[in-house]
């Protein structure tokens, strides 16, 4: 990730989950980091990701997400979230689409010395990174949402976004048709479960 100021960081704790939100230099803050906190415990919920565990989330910008983008994907030009999970699929349980049985589902504590609980028994699923920049830009100029052509707001924007990413940390896929029907349809329903306020401004 690039060098630079250091970023604020902040855990919040959302039932068995911890989730870690690193907020880069620069970076604005649209949606309290509660709301965000909260879509994330929702969909680690949602995918039965062992717990209790933590989960990074950094709000970044588009010029950290391109960089990643090209060295991790090849990819060239910035994208709106990157997923870095440390469980492999098998971890968490099969879903629909996905085209793997159910007896494939591992406890990560028995996958090898690399996924061996710490001591705290706290497992760290991996880090989601999230370019506020795109998701603004995304939402105001109608290129938003799972179809890349909803007009709403950074707000819901950056919800689907981070939603998207735990799904991915989870193993969670879109490659093929199916898991990607599925995939979508979990997280409409998590957005629309999502009828909570937000807290109060600066949370």
């Amino acid at each position: 990730m690039s060098e630079g100021p250091a970023a604020r960081s902040r855990s919040i704790r959302v039932g068995p989950w911890r989730v870690d939100v690193a907020e880069r230099p620069g970076v604005p803050r649209p949606v309290p980091l509660a709301t965000l906190a909260r879509a994330v415990a929702a969909a680690l919920d949602a995918a039965g990701a062992p717990a209790p565990a933590s989960i990074g989330l950094v709000l970044s910008d588009d010029e950290e997400l391109a960089d990643l983008d090209l060295v991790h994907l090849g990819k060239s030009g910035p994208t709106d979230v990157l997923s870095f999970p440390l469980l492999p699929p098998e971890a968490f349980p099969p879903h629909d689409g996905a085209g793997r049985p159910a007896a494939s589902h591992a406890d990560p504590a028995t996958l090898g010395p690399r996924f061996v609980p710490p001591p705290t028994g706290r497992l760290h699923l991996g880090d989601i990174v999230v370019s506020v920049e795109r998701a603004a830009e995304q939402a105001s100029d109608g290129r938003g949402g799972q179809t890349g052509n909803v007009r709403w707001t950074t707000r819901d924007e950056l919800r689907l976004l981070v939603t998207h990413g735990t799904l991915h940390l989870c193993g969670w896929d879109h490659a093929e048709p199916a898991e990607e029907a599925a995939m979508r349809a979990l997280e409409r329903r998590l957005l629309a479960d999502a009828s909570w306020p937000d807290p109060p401004s600066g949370a």
